[in-house]
């Protein structure tokens, strides 16, 4: 896999040029010293990967993130100092399409680097996703024994935060739903997406808890490296089966558990992504009766994950971002 390193400090840049030469099949394909010239550097020669900072003289890397993936899109992993100090540009960043984030190693002054093992994980993931996929452009209202509310069941990755807080947004806050999103996202930040979602869509958005029922008015965000899942009880779960999918927590798993154990048919979705997840999940729950959409090309990120699912048949609509929340709030309304 070829690989652009976008940073401002020599030794981070050389931090990072170390890793990756230490991983078979990669390789280094260029560096750049901030947003501008990595969006040239994209132009001219795609990577397969850019590692991009965020703090940067010019043009910091959320907007380059941004640019990238409207002109050179490829998969994008934030590598900044400090991912919890920066949270905000980082969660701009993933919903203009990074796939995820991670801390810079540090290059020690014998020139040993520390602090690698978690890039390499998440460059080793990034590595399947991208040899999986060919196109790259790719609250609690309702009393205890009452029906259960309509569920509407969400799945996104690549550019996710973004389409999913633009979908929620205009929604109703008072109606007999629960809302539950499974975001490709690493367990670390899935509690600050959770609160960037409620921050940006002005309602309580929670991460699932083991063992929590959905109930009308819930606004639940999947939160750990595990699958989540619909119990036959109809309890929200995290198991680590199937552990061969490394989408985790994977769409496909959760949307096929609700087909299976929720009593009423709902709306699914699949928002921006790369890869396939989604498709075979979206494709059980029209088997199944409930109404499902797809976003439509000119409003996703990456539009993988959606062409998938409409190559799969699974999509009765195909929508942009924008019409989404109105079909869905009139076709669950009551």
């Amino acid at each position: 896999m070829r690989i652009g390193i976008v940073n401002d400090m020599r030794a981070a840049c050389e931090a990072l040029r170390r890793v990756v030469d230490s991983l078979p099949d990669h390789e280094v394909a260029w560096t750049a010293g901030n947003g501008v010239e990595a969006i040239a550097m994209a132009k001219r020669d795609r990577p397969d990967l850019i590692l991009m900072d965020l703090l940067m003289p010019h043009m910091d890397g959320s907007q380059a993130t941004r640019q990238i993936m409207a002109s050179s899109p490829c998969a994008i992993l934030v590598v900044t100092a400090t991912v919890s100090g920066n949270i905000s540009l980082v969660y701009d960043a993933m919903g203009y399409g990074a796939l995820d984030a991670v801390d810079t190693p540090m290059l020690g002054p014998a020139g040993e680097v520390s602090g690698a093992g978690a890039l390499v994980e998440k460059i080793g993931t990034i590595a399947k996703l991208v040899g999986a996929t060919a196109d790259p452009r790719r609250s609690q209202r309702a009393a205890a024994g009452s029906s259960p509310p309509r569920l509407l069941v969400i799945g996104a990755s690549t550019g996710g935060p973004k389409a999913v807080s633009d979908l929620l947004f205009p929604l109703p806050h008072d109606w007999n739903v629960a809302v539950i999103v499974v975001q490709h996202v690493d367990v670390a930040f899935a509690p600050g997406l959770a609160k960037w979602l409620g921050d940006r869509t002005g309602r309580p958005v929670r991460v699932v808890e083991h063992g929590q029922q959905p109930l009308a008015g819930d606004v639940l965000v999947a939160g750990t490296n595990d699958h989540l899942v619909l119990s036959p009880g109809r309890t929200l779960e995290y198991r680590a089966e199937p552990r061969e999918i490394f989408f985790r927590p994977s769409v496909d798993v959760f949307f096929e558990s609700v087909a299976n154990h929720w009593p009423q048919t709902g709306t699914g979705v699949v928002l921006t992504g790369m890869g396939r997840d989604g498709a075979k999940g979206l494709h059980k729950l029209r088997t199944r009766g409930w109404h499902t959409i797809v976003q439509d090309e000119a409003s996703s990120v990456v539009f993988s994950m959606p062409k998938a699912a409409i190559e799969a048949g699974a999509a009765c609509e195909v929508l942009g971002i924008g019409m989404m929340a109105r079909v869905i709030a009139a076709r669950m309304a009551g």
